[in-house]
């Protein structure tokens, strides 16, 4: 599996991030598809199938991030 650079996970990471904190899913069509775009871009960089899973792998995948990060329960509080 080709895997994506730590810089460019990392950008879109929050990019994702910056899009659900807009609330892009209940914008424009525009902003929703942007926000899907992202998120298949995420799945596709990690390996993963869903949102949930592609978050996680993303933030273990970054430069500092801990064995026992806290990214699941983060994932989990953002539903």
């Amino acid at each position: 599996m080709l895997m994506a650079h730590s810089a460019v996970l990392g950008k879109t990471l929050q990019q994702y991030e910056i899009l659900r904190e807009l609330h892009a899913e209940e914008g424009t069509p525009e902003a929703r598809r942007r926000l899907d775009d992202v998120a298949y871009n995420l799945c596709i960089a990690t390996g993963t199938n869903d949102i949930d899973a592609a978050l996680v792998a993303a933030r273990h995948r970054l430069p500092g991030a801990r064995p026992h990060d806290d990214s699941l329960l983060t994932a989990r509080r953002e539903r």
